[in-house]
């Protein structure tokens, strides 16, 4: 799993001109999801996303997480994190998981996020939708969960 994480002040999902997803202070992730991902993936990566210290302390150094804050999450679904550029022009999905399976680990995801009393937000998966977002610093955050899971083995 690849996510982007984005600190927020607001962010939304459209669909059909009707928002379908709103926050307002957190974090607004882009989910991406590959064939080789499962629950291990899902479970350091929830962790992962709703305990990172990456909101601001009173002395203004990152020390709180969402938790902390009591934020919430916009989770979008993004199987372009997946694309490989490497050759050619056009990008390769090949990596990106079957719309089946990227469906059920994305809503595990997001249960998983929400165990930890984190409220989510979701966009509608499969749908072509307008992110609109005030990013809170900037912060951004790549993850990818491959590299975590490998650490925790060594």
């Amino acid at each position: 799993m690849r996510v982007v994480i984005q600190r927020v002040s607001k962010a939304s999902v459209t669909v059909d001109d009707q928002i379908v997803g709103a926050i307002d202070q957190g974090l607004l992730l882009l989910v991406g999801i590959t064939e080789n991902d499962g629950e291990e993936e899902i479970q350091t990566l929830a962790e992962k996303v709703v305990r990172m210290r990456i909101f601001e302390d009173e002395k203004g150094k990152m020390n709180r997480s969402l938790l902390d804050l009591g934020g919430a999450i916009l989770s979008v679904s993004q199987f372009t994190l997946y694309g490989d550029c490497r050759k050619g022009r056009r990008p390769s999905f090949m990596a990106a998981a079957r719309p089946e399976l990227a469906n059920l680990l994305y809503e595990r995801f997001n249960e998983q996020l929400r165990s930890y009393g984190a409220e989510v937000k979701t966009g509608i998966f499969g749908a072509m939708m307008d992110v609109s977002l005030h990013n809170d610093g900037p912060v951004t955050i790549l993850l990818d969960s491959h590299d975590l899971v490998k650490k925790k083995l060594s």
